[in-house]
């Protein structure tokens, strides 16, 4: 069965807890543990979801903040609806088949 899976970056949420407002308040605690990282890509790091990040990286911020991966990566899972089965039924509408047109009837300017 296909499975959708998806995850919750919480970078932002772990900084708050640890009175850290500012996303520049981290370049300092990375380059302790030796990860350089510009003050755009840590505002990016904290407050927009990324795609890939090293395991270094998660390793460095685990221990600035005393937690585990599954703290700062919430991860959900889900069966995937069949595709098959409700294609085309989203967006359907059921016509009243009963209720028909009336004809048209042309009348000219003449009469």
């Amino acid at each position: 069965m296909k499975r959708d899976v998806d995850y919750t970056w919480r970078l932002a949420e772990l900084m708050a807890n640890h009175q850290m407002h500012n996303s520049t308040d981290l370049i300092p605690r990375l380059n302790e543990r030796g990860i350089t990282l510009s003050r755009p890509q840590v505002y990016r790091l904290v407050h927009q979801r990324p795609e890939r990040v090293s395991l270094k990286l998660i390793a460095a911020l685990c221990d600035i903040f005393d937690c585990g991966p599954e703290d700062l990566v919430t991860v959900t899972a889900a069966n995937a609806r069949n595709k098959a089965a409700s294609a085309g039924r989203e967006n359907v509408v059921e016509l009243n088949k009963a209720v028909r047109p009336r004809r048209a009837r042309i009348i000219s300017d003449d009469d």
